[in-house]
């Protein structure tokens, strides 16, 4: 897994993402000058469809997938991040494990 990104290289992605949209658009039906497009979302717990001009369906599109694009980083992200702190989480029981006893002898405390 050489390949994985740093976390700062993710959150620089996500931030370069300039348009977000969720849901899809879908076509409605086709007329005699092409189809006419609605978008389907969900929001606040009911589905919501709009209808799309066809002059705005490229930066719809542009923005659903600007939103799948930050939704895959961003799960990328919590991987990286979450390998990070097993890591370290790990290798700090391996020091506290592995730590050599003193050569000194223990004085006990006598109970009486």
């Amino acid at each position: 897994m050489n390949d994985q990104k740093s976390p700062q290289v993710l959150l620089q992605q996500m931030a370069q993402i300039q348009r977000m949209e969720r849901g899809k658009l879908c076509v409605l039906r086709q007329g005699a000058d092409g189809p006419f497009y609605n978008h389907q979302t969900w929001e606040n717990g009911k589905n919501t469809s709009r209808y799309v001009p066809r002059d705005q369906v490229a930066t719809l599109e542009e923005a659903i997938a600007g939103y799948q694009s930050f939704e895959s980083l961003s799960r990328e992200y919590v991987r990286v991040m979450v390998e990070k702190t097993r890591a370290e989480r790990e290798a700090g029981s391996k020091k506290k494990r592995s730590r050599r006893k003193s050569s000194s002898p223990r004085t006990r405390k006598s109970g009486g």
